[in-house]
């Protein structure tokens, strides 16, 4: 096993056969000049049924140790496949993204040196490529998280998210869908954490679909209250006891 790199950089795939190679090679052109080649890429392939486990299999030939891969028999979930990624990267710095090209990932640039100073860079979409409905769902889904968790986090589901290592390890994480996003944010946020927000460009889907389903609103907001409620009841109990001694 070679000497752990400074980055690693975590795609989670699922059935991205139009995008994923494009998305690895990418992903290590932008990030190799950044850490002096110091990088892995971990691709967590979520039981993908279609051509993405044979254009892997081939890549991982070409890249050798650079590519790691994870793969699932079935598929888990988002949220299962990032957690899973985040076991298996090595980096000093984690970094996610997902595997759909919507991103540059040489705005990472601007994130590295801020390293300096937080424990992680949260990034939010700029030019967001999205219909009008689900920017209004949005825009609402992330006002009531940031009030009902004291935050003031723009964008909780853009995945861009730079970490160090010990930070992103040390939260609690057991959401295995999209709401996964969120929970990070949250457990960053609640364990003291250093954090800011940088703006990233976003770019439309050139190549597949995406996986997230209209039951999948509705999901993440129970998902938000479930954690309120997880979070902040145990606390109610242990004040309740205090204050009764």
């Amino acid at each position: 096993m070679p000497p752990a790199p400074s980055l690693s950089v975590v795609l989670p795939a699922f059935n991205e056969e139009g995008n994923i190679e494009h998305a690895v090679t990418s992903a290590a052109d932008a990030v190799r000049p950044l850490v002096n080649e110091s990088y892995e890429i971990v691709v967590v392939d979520d039981g993908s049924s279609d051509r993405s486990p044979t254009i892997l299999k081939r890549l991982s030939e070409s890249m050798g140790p650079r590519l790691r891969l994870v793969t699932h028999e079935t598929n888990k979930g988002y949220g299962v496949a990032l957690r899973a990624g985040f076991d298996a990267a090595r980096g000093r710095y984690i970094f996610f993204t997902d595997a759909d090209n919507q991103f540059d990932l040489r705005e990472m640039e601007s994130f590295l040196p801020a390293m300096e100073d937080f424990d992680a860079i949260l990034g939010y979409r700029v030019g967001r490529q999205d219909g009008r409905f689900r920017l209004l769902v949005s825009n609402g889904y992330n006002a009531l998280a940031s009030k009902i968790f004291g935050m003031d986090v723009r964008d909780l589901n853009c995945s861009f998210k730079l970490f160090r290592r010990e930070a992103l390890t040390s939260l609690p994480l057991e959401e295995s869908r999209f709401f996964i996003d969120t929970e990070i944010v949250i457990q960053l946020h609640r364990a003291g954490f250093r954090y800011c927000q940088t703006g990233v460009t976003h770019y439309p889907r050139t190549a597949g679909r995406s996986t997230v389903r209209p039951t999948d609103v509705p999901r993440t907001f129970l998902a938000l209250v479930r954690l309120w409620v997880k979070l902040k009841l145990p606390g109610s109990r242990k004040a309740k006891l205090a204050a009764r001694d």
